[in-house]
């Protein structure tokens, strides 16, 4: 196995965080069955135009495969994951052994999540599990990455290096709680963040001015593509903590062909997020395709030194 070589190749997405470099990730969710490759059809429209992927785990609490397992596919296929972890379906033992899993096969970057709910989800009747949550599980990460396990015991076969990263939500309701947990995030050992998505960006500016200011850490707005008005509306019931507000509705319903304008929001919320912070998230559910021409339309350039050859 030829970890090592893998293991160099993949980690530009640190490299360029700590560069200080404009970041640029995209979201694609794991297959639901056992036949990746509608899910590296998606990804392979992003080489070249992302740093890396995230892969999400069982977003919404919606059955997909595990990401531990999409995330090593995408490894095998040169391109950079980014593996999100959630804390819903798994306990402290299982979540330490899957990060270990993780780091042999050759990820390197992690998101850790608290995870939705099971009563959003596709299993309502589910058992939750929640033995951690997002702070104490980069707790986790960072002792591992230390060679210590969660009780601070040795690791005997040898410590992490995983760069991991938290999730914010500058949208967030509650100024003081949104700013009580970012800084408990931090101190966990948060390396970078990717926020939920944004529409409200003067939010997003005075987010960065108050509360991010001066972490020196990349924070990664979430920009998501609308398809139509009835998505938008579909988004706002069905999504926890997410409103898109009724100008950008209006606008897509008026719009004569939606999915277009969709796209130029799409890009006009990215060009806003460069004047603002280190990073994209791109959002683009079931059409990863139209990612690439979202960015060629905000004119942001394909990422620099070969990514994913």
């Amino acid at each position: 196995m030829h970890n090592s070589h893998n293991s160099t190749k993949l980690n530009v997405f640190r490299k360029s965080a700590e560069a200080g470099e404009f970041l640029v990730t995209a979201e694609v969710a794991p297959p639901k069955g056992g036949d990746p490759s509608h899910m590296l059809e998606m990804t392979a429209t992003l080489k070249g135009r992302v740093h890396a992927v995230n892969i999400t785990d069982g977003s919404r609490a919606v059955l997909r495969m595990c990401p531990l397992v999409a995330s090593a596919i995408l490894v095998q296929n040169g391109i950079e994951p980014i593996y999100q972890i959630a804390c819903r379906d798994r306990n402290r033992i299982g979540l330490q052994a899957d990060l270990m899993g993780a780091y042999a096969l050759g990820i390197r970057n992690v998101l850790a999540l608290t995870g939705d709910s099971v009563k959003a989800g596709d299993h309502p009747d589910a058992k939750a599990v929640f033995d951690l949550e997002s702070v104490r599980l980069l707790q986790a990460i960072d002792k591992l990455n230390h060679g210590l396990d969660y009780n601070e015991k040795p690791l005997t076969d040898g410590a992490l290096d995983l760069f991991a990263g938290a999730a914010v939500d500058p949208q967030c309701p509650s100024w003081s709680g949104l700013q009580k947990r970012f800084e408990r995030k931090l101190q966990a050992g948060a390396q970078f963040f990717q926020s939920q998505l944004i529409t409200d960006f003067e939010r997003l500016d005075k987010f960065m001015s108050q509360i991010a200011a001066g972490c020196d850490k990349p924070i990664l707005a979430g920009i998501f593509l609308l398809k139509s008005a009835k998505n938008a509306r579909f988004i706002n019931r069905a999504v926890p903590g997410v409103n898109i507000p009724e100008h950008i509705i209006e606008r897509l319903e008026l719009a004569k062909d939606p999915l277009e304008e969709g796209m130029k929001i799409a890009a006009q919320q990215v060009k806003a997020a460069r004047d603002i912070c280190q990073g994209v998230h791109m959002m683009a559910v079931k059409r990863e395709d139209l990612i690439a021409p979202i960015l060629d339309m905000a004119g942001v350039k394909p990422v620099s030194r070969l990514v994913s050859v």
